[in-house]
């Protein structure tokens, strides 16, 4: 997730992520990003036994600094543990994914959603990057009713 902006990339799924599937999707986002890797100057991950020194690698070669996150504190990534969160209420919990096939495309089909139409409050109920025109919403709604009524 790219914070500032609240843009999540999806880099794969698999059922057996190991070290070797793990560093080619960091290839996989560093060349989908072009020329703009300098956008990332750090990348916070967990201490899953699949992100190898070779994943740190392909990241710091590209001038982004992996900073791996405490030993079992799931708070210290504050951006993507919400973002997994909202993944399993809005998706996974109300879902019954009968096939491979689906369950490869939900993610990407979500992230999608989130990225162009879920509103976000740090972006003031924007999406990041928003497929078709907002409006601002004007706050507080129950305060501009009130003061039409007086």
């Amino acid at each position: 997730m790219k914070v500032a902006a609240r843009y999540v990339h999806i880099l794969g799924t698999t059922t057996n992520p190991d070290g070797p599937w793990t560093t080619q999707q960091a290839r996989n986002l560093l060349m989908d990003l072009g020329d703009r890797p300098e956008d990332f100057r750090f990348l916070v991950r967990d201490r899953a036994g699949q992100f190898t020194v070779s994943f740190d690698a392909v990241l710091s070669d590209a001038g982004i600094q992996v900073v791996k996150s405490p030993p079992r504190c799931p708070r210290a990534n504050a951006f993507a543990e919400p973002f997994v969160g909202a993944v399993r209420r809005e998706v996974a919990d109300r879902l019954l994914i009968i096939n491979e096939r689906q369950l490869r495309s939900v993610p990407d089909r979500y992230v999608t959603h989130y990225n162009h139409r879920r509103p976000h409050q740090a972006l003031r109920l924007s999406p990041p990057r928003p497929d078709h025109p907002t409006t601002e919403p004007t706050w507080p709604r129950y305060a501009a009713d009130q003061s039409s009524a007086a």
